[in-house]
């Protein structure tokens, strides 16, 4: 039997400290807490019974409510004895019933291949009276298994009761051999490819199920016939058709089915859907369009979509479009010597380095800043080491060109204060932990999503690797690990089409001749991975003359970005600024052009 505190944490409560029999507490709620704006509140009353196996709740806030006493219990399910065997006598079909699947396009000779026939009456509960039916006959290994009822004189159905759940027309496919089986969705719709000349379909007993299961049940009575016709199914090399009906349930059943069958086994049928005529199974189909067209159907059907497997066509209009347009490069860095080297695009990724105090995160706050006032970019900011109202007077120096406290020249002015604040809050977004606890990095990439849904931002960084909370498996390796996180990090690019900064410390350097070697991203502390996995590389790295910095590109990975090089640029310590040197003419002192 599980403890108390394993039944709440299967339903994510956590307690801290004792459950001490027949006490009470508030604890956070799962459900609602972390949407609150307190979101430390206990909302959630908790009550332990007196032998404290089990605990009732209530939340206050958002009203969820639950206990934990029928946790332990064995899983009741209603005792079911043998299956029936149906006991109607079976009528040969009348001349209405004829007249029913002559008016659907189906011929006398298909319904006779498939015994279909005819019940003087029979119990329907939609209609809550005995009808005259169409019965169709269910077989397996030529035994009648299963009769399925449909009132004449309505679209209404049942079942002979107690009998076994099989597909319809199951015999069709036994000696299918390395052929595909066609799976509809209704009987008709199996005799009316019949008549377009497949024999080998079945046809669901009873429909589509009302919505998807997020875990597919094995023992789910649904889909009781993929169990009863196993062998059968079993046996089937060449794959599936699934052939079902176009509306939202039949949408349903098609991905149950492939999910249960295997999705790479099984292909899909697209109905015909223009405005004039369109129609939503095999039946319709045959009556509105003809067999021509029904076949077309049947042989056009396409492989199931699997996530993350994708053929040549699925790229065809992306293909024509580059062929058209070409790969433009990203958006400037601002500065016009490094565009040579480095442009910047969304969906990648940029490993960022560089010795400490050499200026990394000064300078890519000047490179996002740039990017905010000539492309328009918004910026999601998770920087460690920057409270955020120090960080916004950084930001704010960059874009007024004035020193936020008082300083060599002048200090920016109150009114410039409110114009580089009220141009910020439309660039700038700060990712923050509301507590003392570092962040994990799937933290952080959760609140990048939803700062790309709630603010549009095409930005993202993240300063410094070393200061996020690591949660690395003991059996798991350093290389393993910064592979893992880099590989959630460009999925988060890629997916949201976000440019990502990733801004990472290297290891102690020996010096050589005196001085610290430029590093590199194979200097990064962790894995070879920093420098595989970035898209763009560079590090940061500050001459003997202070004012002077050098940017080493040193890993492109798409040549329409850019190539790899060395720029230098010129820091100007009052406003954080960056300008590119220019040479005077003959030879005179260096001056130095501002951004």
């Amino acid at each position: 039997m599980r403890s108390l505190s394993e039944k709440l944490l299967a339903r994510k409560i956590v307690l801290h400290g004792s459950a001490a029999a027949g006490s009470s507490r508030k604890v956070l709620c799962p459900e609602c807490s972390h949407t609150r704006r307190n979101k430390k509140d206990p909302c959630l009353s908790l009550t332990i019974d007196r032998d404290g196996d089990n605990a009732i709740w209530n939340c206050h806030n958002c009203g969820w409510a639950g206990t934990t006493k029928w946790d332990d219990q064995p899983e009741r399910r209603p005792r079911r004895g043998p299956p029936v065997r149906p006991k109607d006598t079976i009528e040969r079909p009348t001349v209405e019933v004829m007249q029913w699947f002559a008016e659907r396009q189906i011929s006398a000779e298909v319904v006779r291949r498939n015994k279909v026939g005819f019940v003087r009456k029979h119990y329907i509960a939609q209609l809550e009276r005995e009808v005259p039916c169409i019965a169709f006959p269910y077989y397996r290994d030529g035994e009648l298994i299963n009769v399925k009822y449909r009132a004449l004189e309505a679209k209404a159905f049942a079942q002979a009761k107690g009998a076994e759940s099989i597909f319809y027309g199951v015999d069709d496919i036994a000696d299918i051999g390395d052929g595909k089986v066609i799976i509809v969705e209704g009987e008709p719709d199996k005799l009316a490819l019949e008549e377009c000349g497949y024999l080998n379909v079945i046809s669901v007993p009873d429909g589509a199920p009302p919505k998807l299961r997020e875990d597919p049940r094995d023992d789910d009575p649904k889909f009781e016939y993929l169990r009863n016709c196993a062998e059968q199914l079993e046996a089937v090399k060449g794959g599936f058709i699934l052939a079902v009906d176009s509306d939202a349930k039949g949408r349903i059943l098609e991905e149950e089915l492939a999910r249960r069958l295997g999705k790479e086994r099984c292909w899909r049928v697209r109905w015909p859907d223009s405005v004039d005529v369109p129609v939503k199974d095999a039946n319709e189909c045959l009556w509105e369009h003809g067999r021509e067209i029904v076949r077309e159907c049947i042989e056009a059907a396409e492989p199931y979509p699997i996530s993350g497997l994708y053929t040549w066509n699925d790229y065809e209009d992306e293909l024509r479009a580059l062929y058209a347009e070409g790969r433009k490069r990203g958006a400037s860095t601002g500065w016009a010597r490094l565009d040579e080297s480095m442009t910047i695009a969304p969906g990648q990724l940029s490993i960022v380095t560089g010795i400490p105090n050499h200026g990394k995160s000064e300078f890519v706050d000047a490179l996002v800043m740039n990017l905010a006032q000539r492309s328009g970019w918004c910026f999601a900011l998770c920087s460690f080491e920057n409270e955020p109202e120090e960080h916004i007077a950084k930001l704010a120096e960059k874009r007024i060109g004035a020193p936020f406290w008082d300083g060599p020249t002048r200090r920016m002015t109150p009114a410039e204060l409110d114009a580089a604040f009220a141009w910020g809050r439309e660039h700038f977004v700060f990712i923050r932990a509301d507590d003392d606890t570092p962040p994990t990095i799937d933290w952080i990439l959760e609140r990048g999503r939803a700062a790309v849904l709630r603010h549009g931002v095409r930005g993202l960084v993240i300063d410094p690797y070393n200061e996020i909370e690591h949660r690395r498996p003991a059996n798991m390796t350093e290389t393993e690990y910064v592979s893992q996180i880099l590989g959630k990090v460009k999925r988060f690019a890629q997916n949201h089409g976000v440019h990502v900064w990733f801004v990472a410390h290297p290891m102690k350097l020996p010096r050589e001749n005196g001085k610290v070697p430029v590093p590199t991203l194979y200097d990064i502390s962790g894995s070879a991975n920093w420098a595989n996995k970035a898209d763009i590389g560079f590090a940061v790295y500050r001459n003997d003359q202070a004012e002077l910095v050098e940017i080493y590109v040193q890993k492109v990975r798409h040549k329409w970005v850019g190539k790899i090089g060395r720029i230098e640029l010129v820091y100007d310590k009052v406003t954080g600024r960056y300008s590119e040197p220019v040479q005077s003419p003959a030879g005179a002192a260096r001056a130095y052009r501002e951004d």
